[in-house]
């Protein structure tokens, strides 16, 4: 008499992918908050401010600690929708995992901040966003990190 076994493949879980995600999210809020910075502090070297190199530095941890956290909370706000609708299409197209995470990373934090400046009382929320070098020097970041994110669970997935 031949045993039967169940046969199903095993569920993922997606607490599996909850460290990997927290790990590119920290990356991603960290290189937003330090390229507006360096943004900010450079629109100050181009009106005349000096900005030694220690300012630079000490400006950098301010915002890390102060600017970060604000930054992650509009990060997360485009990338829960942007990264969930990702892996829904990587689902069907497994082949182009990668590239659905890393460009919904980055469309989704440009989506978040655009919502953010929208209802924001001044007119740019994030001054670096202002122009396009800016808005896609943080996107990168995004983009970076959603790759991160993407080799980190690609066994998994």
């Amino acid at each position: 008499m031949q045993h039967l076994t169940n046969t199903k493949p095993p569920r993922r879980h997606w607490t599996k992918h909850l460290a990997p995600l927290l790990l590119a999210w920290l990356l991603a809020a960290a290189w937003g908050s330090v390229v507006q910075t360096q943004f900010n502090l450079q629109a100050l070297v181009g009106l005349g401010v000096e900005v030694p190199a220690a300012l630079r530095a000490e400006t950098t941890w301010r915002d890390l600690i102060g600017f970060g956290p604000v930054y992650a909370g509009i990060l997360a706000a485009g990338w829960l929708p942007a990264l969930a609708a990702a892996a829904f299409l990587a689902r069907r197209w497994l082949a182009w995992r990668a590239p659905l995470l890393v460009a919904a990373a980055g469309l989704g934090m440009i989506a978040a901040v655009r919502a953010v400046d929208a209802v924001a009382p001044m007119p740019m929320f994030i001054d670096a966003t202002r122009g396009l070098p800016g808005l896609l020097a943080m996107a990168a970041g995004a983009a970076l990190a959603g790759w991160v994110y993407a080799q980190l669970t690609r066994a998994e997935s």
